[in-house]
């Protein structure tokens, strides 16, 4: 009696699988047609946007570049050790990093080499014998 019932069952199972199957399959087939994609990308069409306008009605300010350091701002002198015409020393903190000696004739950063040290200032130029492009001079005494 168990198999009267059961092979209809199964039978049953089955042919609805298969009919499932069938009708999954023609509606995707039919879905990837060419008309319904141009009526969605129609549909999609958005109107241009000032980004900037929105932007400041959200109270957006606008940003501005900011310069680049001047090459004076990059050096600080904190030291001078004067030695003549040829000699001498200066502490120089570079990007604010540390301050470190350089000898006049040194390479105190890309460029730039210290000329001189006299008194209270030093000269930095792109050779030792050359023109001065840059003189630093100790901040005053408090």
């Amino acid at each position: 009696m168990s198999s009267r019932v059961l092979l209809p069952a199964a039978s049953l199972l089955v042919w609805g699988a298969v009919a499932f199957s069938a009708v999954t399959w023609v509606l995707r087939w039919s879905a990837t047609g060419d008309a319904p994609s141009k009526v969605f990308a129609a549909a999609q069409a958005l109107p241009e946007v000032d980004v900037s306008a929105v932007a400041r009605s959200l109270g957006a300010v606008p940003v501005q570049a900011a310069a680049a350091p001047s090459l004076a701002s990059r050096f600080q002198l904190q030291g001078v050790m004067a030695g003549g015409p040829d000699a001498g020393a200066a502490l120089i903190a570079v990007d604010g990093k540390p301050a470190k000696p350089y000898r006049v004739g040194a390479v105190v950063a890309d460029g730039l080499v210290l000329q001189s040290a006299q008194g209270r200032r030093v000269n930095l130029g792109a050779a030792l014998d050359g023109s001065q492009t840059l003189v630093l001079e100790l901040p005053a005494k408090k």
